[in-house]
């Protein structure tokens, strides 16, 4: 995205500067170098490793190089009216070895013949200067160390022992035989020099093994680790390829660096965007998309985890992802990029519209049958009720979906497997000693699984109960109360928040409780369940349509001043309500909401007088908040038994 604000910690990137003329010269002489020594290997020869290729470019080059300063030679002795023999014999030696590497299929031969040519053209050389000192020459140092580079330390000893019996030993005895110029040297210097240079020979050997050796066990240890990283990055990628959700990582100025196939496809199918590392990612989106994702990142950037849904309308239909969206931090704590998680929840959100439209479409069928009270009063409660049911169901299935219990069966299968010797499995098998302290692994978290999902089922159960409870009481069409518990206030009141839990971490939905030290009290449990979750459900909305960004509810337990009574307080800073309509708040059928149908007001009120109890509300106006207040008796013993009134 070419415009992403960042923040000003980041280092803004800058684009390389332009490359000057006598800057790119280097390069492409040398590229056009190793063309042509490419050209001179075969095709086996130049698949090899870099390192290897390398190697066996310096040998054809160095028999191209010796080639031509043999060739130079020959030109100058035949000037002079010479027939330099060694030197011809020298030029069939570096010709077979460019034509062994055009041709063969590993480096060995042509490696050997050009050392073996230079060692050759060496001896005679020396023995047929007229100085007698050319086998200490520095240049015979050369040769041991280009042995070991080209075949290794072995083979190069051969070479390197060759070099040391004929120039060390054979030519000093040969010298002394035809004889040589006492004033010049000395027959003991001349053995001495010449032993010494064929010691020195040796040790130059020595040390280029050492080299080589070392270099061929760092080199190994670089193989054996690109290839843990590459098993590494294949398992990685298997993680990252199998999952059905959307995963995506930018880097700080929203560039693409990988995504995974569920992304591309969704890019490419809905969009016609083919995903390529570098891109801007949000390039395509609409201009309030973009300028969404502007704010995101810069949170993000400076540390922050967000969570939300996106909401896509194209061509193909409406796309919902729930996002979450995690910092990249590199080692020394600075953040580089993000990685975003998106998961297509546009099936669940469709089925939650029907659902508030089957909701809504019952509630007018019941009016019109003459049972609107009864009927929406049910499904208004019921509906609040089920978003719990979804909630404690979908919990449940993703645990279930999650669950280790599936290793069991490949624990099962190992172990039917080694049946007929188990202990001698679990004794010596590697995976045999893996698997007590896996099973006692997988034990804990099965337990804990065990645990979430029973408390899950638990708060089910009570969801189910509380809708059973509401509509048996609707269907009495009494106004008597139903059975009277002694009920913790706080702990009912932390039960009506869960039911909304999800919207408000959604939302971003700020909520306090302040809870003071009040006794149990008996009161009919599920008429205060419902007014708690009417009121907590009608500060939700309030907050929802509301712009402010920092959006909280607080809800307040104290002993009312007037001596036993209770007062409950649910507050929040939402759009408020107008003064024309604070009087008509819980009439039948009054509502501010578009989609709203007036009844949950209406029933809370009628519930909290039948509890003996009384709601009112308050705000200070549009934009400004309002506060839901709940008086009811403080009754810490059983109040008596009373019979079902008649219906009027």
């Amino acid at each position: 995205m070419a415009n992403l604000p960042m923040p000003e910690t980041l280092p803004s990137a800058h684009p390389p500067p332009e490359p000057r003329e006598e800057a790119s010269a280097p390069p492409m002489l040398r590229s056009w170098l190793w063309e042509q020594l490419d050209s001179m290997l075969s095709e086996s020869l130049r698949r090899a490793e870099p390192s290897e290729l390398i190697r066996y470019r310096i040998m054809v080059g160095a028999a191209c190089f010796f080639s031509l300063i043999n060739g130079v030679f020959l030109l100058r002795s035949f000037s002079q009216g010479n027939f330099p023999y060694a030197a011809i014999l020298a030029s069939f030696g570096y010709v077979g070895t460019l034509v062994l590497a055009r041709r063969g299929r590993t480096p060995i031969a042509p490696a050997m013949v050009l050392l073996a040519t230079l060692t050759l053209g060496l001896v005679i050389t020396t023995f047929t200067s007229r100085k007698p000192t050319g086998g200490d020459h520095a240049v015979n140092m050369l040769l041991p160390v280009l042995a070991v580079y080209l075949v290794g330390p072995r083979l190069g000893l051969s070479i390197t022992l060759a070099l040391f019996v004929t120039l060390g030993l054979i030519h000093p005895y040969y010298r002394s035989q035809v004889g040589i110029d006492p004033s010049t040297l000395t027959l003991s210097g001349l053995w001495f020099s010449h032993v010494f240079a064929g010691i020195s020979s040796l040790g130059v050997w020595a040390l280029s093994s050492l080299h080589s050796t070392a270099r061929d066990a760092a080199q190994a240890t670089i193989e054996r680790t690109v290839r843990e990283l590459r098993d590494s990055q294949s398992k990685l990628n298997s993680v990252f390829e199998s999952t059905d959700d959307i995963v995506v990582s930018i880097d700080s100025q929203a560039r693409l660096l990988t995504a995974n196939s569920a992304a591309r496809f969704i890019y490419e199918h809905r969009g016609g965007i083919v995903l390529e590392p570098g891109m801007p990612l949000f390039q395509h989106e609409a201009p309030e998309i973009r300028k969404a994702w502007d704010a995101r990142l810069v949170q993000v950037l400076q540390g922050q985890r967000l969570r939300f849904e996106q909401t896509y309308q194209d061509q193909q239909g409406l796309l919902v992802l729930d996002t979450s969206v995690h910092p990249i931090v590199e080692e020394g704590g600075r953040v580089v990029g993000m990685t975003i998680f998106g998961r297509d929840v546009t099936a669940r959100r469709q089925a939650e519209a029907r659902l508030g439209e089957m909701h809504r479409t019952l509630v007018d069928v019941s009016r019109q049958a003459g049972m609107a009270e009864v009927a929406t009063g049910v499904l208004h409660n019921v509906g609040n009720t089920l978003n719990s049911v979804n909630i404690s169901t979908s919990l449940v299935i993703d645990q279930l979906r999650k669950s280790r219990v599936t290793s069991l069966a490949r624990v099962a299968t190992l172990l039917r497997e080694h049946l007929a010797d188990l202990p001698a499995f679990f004794a010596r098998d590697a995976q045999g000693q893996q698997l007590p302290p896996f099973l006692i692994a997988l034990s804990a978290q099965l337990q804990e699984e065990r645990a979430a999902m029973l408390r899950e089922m638990y708060s089910l159960g009570e969801s189910v109960e509380h809708i059973n409870s509401i509509v048996s009481m609707q269907q009495k069409h009494a106004r008597a109360a139903g059975a009277v518990e002694h009920v913790a206030v706080p702990q009912l009141i932390d039960e009506a928040l869960r039911l909304h839990a999800v919207s408000f971490d959604r939302q971003r939905i700020q909520v306090e409780c302040d809870y003071a030290e009040v006794p149990p009290i008996f009161v009919d449990r599920h008429k205060l369940l419902q007014i708690l979750i009417n009121l907590v459900s009608n500060a939700r909305h309030a907050l929802v349509a509301s712009p402010k960004t920092d959006k909280r509810m607080g809800i307040h337990v104290r002993r009312a001043p007037d001596p036993g009574h209770l007062h409950i307080e649910v507050t929040d800073n939402g759009v408020g309500i107008a003064p024309e309509n604070l009087g008509r708040m819980f009439s039948q059928g009054f509502t501010t909401k578009k989609m709203g149908h007036g009844f949950g007001l209406h029933i809370s009120a009628l519930a909290a007088a039948e509890m003996k109890g009384r709601l009112s509300c308050s705000s200070p106006g549009l934009e400004q908040g309002a506060t839901f207040l709940l008086d009811l008796p403080m009754q810490t013993e059983v109040p008596p038994v009373q019979e079902d009134a008649e219906p009027s």
